[in-house]
């Protein structure tokens, strides 16, 4: 019995749910999340099932051949992809989300004529290259550098951390074009071939995500076409600022779905396991605690519901967005804390799930700007 109460949302929101367990049941049967986490294989069959099934389309407005779907429409997929697995909600939103979106919002009209469809389609993946070895949550301090050359831009450079690089066709890259410009000028956005000479990706060994891994990502004197640039010379920071909100709410709505999924399988444990001649479920001590992840799943849930009905509402919802990725990412992680203290040593173990839900919660907090970055954006907010 899912514990995930669907009242408030709509009919289509539910069938949309519905249809989205059951291909991912079909597609990607948990065994099969097993096998592929310990290959740190991506899950390319799932990510190409909700491709055709139209999902991707969901991010997109119609002028550019999606469904424009609403902020809430969103967070009902992100939440239900992140309770299935985390791995497939973390494939589709970094392509749709994290670096497709820049090319919604900023690319050209070719440059969205050509590739936007391909991204509803699965048949173009795209990764965004923003951090560096040097710069993580300091976005503006990075170093990567695109010289204009004529009708090109040499670009070199090093990121980190970049999110299902290795399987990417395109990269967003985050880059300087004037080094004499301040923190927040000078700095552009590049649209570059993952298989252009001088392109260099290195898997890294992550503790948890495993099927959507980062990278490290070297550029080396890799000629980019002019007409690659978008959203603006110089205008890339106050471009990146403006798609943080539905990043932000995408890494909430998958750490919310992530909690009741967690929650879940402590529950279903505790009912079988039997200590003392009853099931540990018997106990009020584990009773408090499965009743605890509850409590932390639906407080998840409805900041994340919040920040996407501010959303649709028309405002930028930053504060909404922060303290729904704060507070989200964060229960997320003490769920899977509690439910490994609930299944103690079966919970250590390799052989249960709970490991892999501890070490895939675990990223919530540091990726997508850190909560501590969130919690300065809300000082701001504040007037501090």
């Amino acid at each position: 019995m899912s514990l995930i109460n669907t009242v408030g949302l709509t009919e289509d929101q539910r069938m949309m749910r519905e249809g989205v367990l059951d291909l991912l049941n079909r597609v990607l049967p948990w065994e099969k999340v097993r096998k592929m986490d310990e290959a740190r294989e991506f899950p390319l069959e799932a990510y190409e099932a909700l491709a055709d099934a139209g999902y991707i389309g969901l991010f997109y407005p119609e002028h550019l051949g999606g469904m424009g779907g609403s902020y809430r429409d969103i967070t009902v997929l992100l939440e239900t992809l992140g309770y299935y697995y985390t791995g497939i909600a973390q494939a589709i939103t970094t392509s749709a989300v994290y670096a497709g979106m820049h090319i919604a919002k900023f690319g050209t009209p070719e440059m969205q004529q050509e590739l936007i469809p391909k991204i509803i389609s699965g048949k173009a993946k795209l990764a965004l290259c923003m951090s560096e070895p040097g710069t993580g949550s300091d976005v503006a301090g990075l170093k990567t550098y695109a010289e204009p050359a004529g009708d090109e831009y040499i670009l070199n450079g090093n990121k980190v951390w970049i999110t299902c690089g290795h399987v990417a066709d395109y990269f967003v890259v985050i880059t300087r074009t004037d080094r004499e410009g301040g923190r927040h000028q000078g700095i552009s956005t590049l649209l570059v071939d993952a298989k252009a000479p001088g392109v260099t990706v290195r898997p890294l060994q992550m503790l948890g995500r495993r099927t959507t891994h980062a990278n490290e990502v070297f550029f080396d004197n890799v000629r980019v076409p002019a007409k690659n640039l978008f959203g603006g010379e110089g205008r890339a920071w106050k471009n990146i600022m403006s798609c943080l909100g539905l990043e932000r709410l995408g890494l909430a709505a998958i750490s919310a779905g992530h909690c009741f999924k967690i929650t879940e399988y402590a529950r279903d444990y505790a009912k079988e396991r039997v200590q003392f001649g009853k099931p540990i479920s018997d106990f009020q001590v584990i009773q408090h605690k499965l009743a605890d992840m509850l409590i932390l799943s639906e407080t998840a849930r409805q900041v994340v519901y919040r920040a996407a009905d501010v959303l649709d509402a028309g405002q930028a919802a930053v504060t909404e967005a922060s303290i729904a990725k704060v507070v989200a990412s964060e229960n997320n992680f003490k769920c899977a804390d509690i439910g490994m203290q609930i299944m103690a040593g079966a919970g250590y173990s390799m052989e249960y799930d709970m490991q892999m839900f501890f070490r895939d919660s675990r990223v919530g907090p540091i990726g997508g700007g850190t909560n501590e970055i969130q919690r300065n954006i809300l000082a701001k907010q504040m007037d501090l």
